[in-house]
């Protein structure tokens, strides 16, 4: 692989993967599945309990009427309350319900299983490659939040 494709190709990998592991964990659900966006928010509001539909659009890199729409679908789904702010009486905190809890907790489990199922099935250099890699992906990561946040 050259430097000129590397790149592309990453970005392929990346893509692919996570493209593979969200129709591996939609498979065999008992509960109507919930899209990227949803899982998003949801995983957002886990990680920043109270978070105001603003903050939680910037976040997402999403437009507020977006996040809205998100937002009035998963309070009818029983996944997220909306209560109002008790600093500004206008503006509202989202908090996560137990069934949210519930189901993140089950996803988060069924990832770490199938992701953990194909890890064993590579060799252990392929493993410690792919361990090794992580502290770069995740400065990738905050690389890229920051450019967004910039632009």
């Amino acid at each position: 692989m050259d430097q000129e494709t590397f790149p592309e190709e990453l970005a392929d990998a990346l893509v692919g993967v996570q493209r593979l592991l969200r129709r591996r964990l939609r498979a065999g659900l008992t509960v109507p599945r919930l899209r990227g966006a949803e899982v998003e928010l949801l995983r957002l509001v886990e990680a920043r309990p109270g978070i105001g539909v603003s903050d939680a659009a910037k976040e997402l890199y999403l437009a507020g009427n977006s996040v809205s729409t998100l937002v009035n679908q998963l309070v009818r789904d029983g996944y997220l309350v909306r209560e109002t702010d008790p600093a500004d009486r206008r503006a509202v905190r989202l908090l996560l319900t137990e069934a949210a809890e519930t189901r993140l907790r089950a996803w988060k489990q069924r990832r770490a299983a199938l992701v953990a199922r194909q890890l064993a099935r590579l060799d252990t250099a392929d493993q410690e490659a792919l361990r090794a890699a992580l502290p770069a992906l995740r400065t990738l990561a905050v690389n890229l939040h920051e450019e967004a946040e910039e632009s």
